[in-house]
C-alpha cells in the first residue's frame, strides 16, 4: 500500500506540474482514507486521459491475490459511445454518473483464486475470486483518491449487456461498474457503526 501511495503522489505531482499548477503537499494516507467518498455527482467539465488511467492501473496491479493468481480484469469505457452504452446498463445510477469521464467494468476469472491443481481448496471456492476482486477494487478507489479522482462502485448493472458490449468471456464473473471522475460537490461523511459492534477482542 505504501508503494501505491508513493507512486500515486508522484503521478499527482507530475500532472500538476504539467498543467502549470503550483505543487501542493501530497495527501497523507489518512487523508486518502477520510476524504474518499462514494460520489454520485461529477464535474462534467473535467476529463481524465487514458495515460492517467494507465497510471492508476499500474498501481492497482500491486493488489494482493490468492497465490498471486491476479484474477481481476477491467474493461474501461472512455470514448463517448462506450460511456453512453455503459450508462444505460447501470440502472438507477445513470443520472448519478453522467458527468464521469471514465466507467470501469470489474470482473474476475473463475477457477483461479481458491483453487489448487484445479480443485477448490476450501468451502469458499470461487468466492475467493470475488474476495481478490474486492481487494483489487479497494486498491483502485484508494489509488484514485490519492491521484485526486473520485469513484462510485455500482452493484446495479446489466451483466448480460456488459458482457455483450465488451465481449467479456464466459469464464469471467462480472462484479461491478466503477465510475471515475471528479466530484462536483463534497458529500457528508456517513455515520459509522460503533467500533465495538464490528470488532471483537478475545
Amino acid at each position: 500500500m505504501k508503494r501505491i501511495l508513493i507512486l500515486a503522489f508522484a503521478a499527482g505531482l507530475l500532472l500538476s506540474a504539467c498543467n502549470g499548477n503550483s505543487v501542493s503537499q501530497s495527501p497523507s494516507f489518512n487523508d486518502v482514507l477520510t476524504s474518499r467518498r462514494s460520489i454520485r455527482s461529477y464535474d462534467a467539465t473535467r476529463t481524465i486521459s487514458e495515460a492517467e488511467v494507465r497510471t492508476l492501473f499500474s498501481m492497482v496491479q500491486d493488489a494482493p491475490s490468492w497465490a498471486n493468481q491476479q484474477p481481476s480484469k477491467y474493461y474501461v469505457a472512455i470514448t463517448p459511445e462506450k460511456l453512453a452504452a455503459v450508462q444505460d446498463l447501470v440502472g438507477g445510477n445513470k443520472s448519478r454518473i453522467l458527468g464521469a469521464p471514465v466507467l470501469i467494468v470489474s470482473t474476475y476469472e473463475k477457477g483461479k483464486s481458491g483453487f489448487f491443481r484445479g480443485q477448490q481448496t476450501n468451502e469458499l471456492g470461487d468466492f475467493w475470486g470475488a474476495y481478490d476482486n474486492g481487494l483489487s477494487n479497494c486498491y483502485l478507489i484508494l489509488a484514485a483518491r490519492a491521484m485526486g479522482f473520485d469513484t462510485l462502485i455500482m452493484g446495479m448493472r446489466d451483466a448480460d449487456g456488459l458482457r455483450t458490449l465488451f465481449q467479456i468471456p464466459g469464464e469471467e464473473t462480472i462484479t461491478a461498474v466503477i465510475s471515475l471522475g471528479y466530484r462536483a460537490e463534497d458529500p457528508k461523511r456517513p455515520i459509522h457503526r460503533p467500533l465495538d459492534e464490528i470488532v471483537k477482542f478475545f
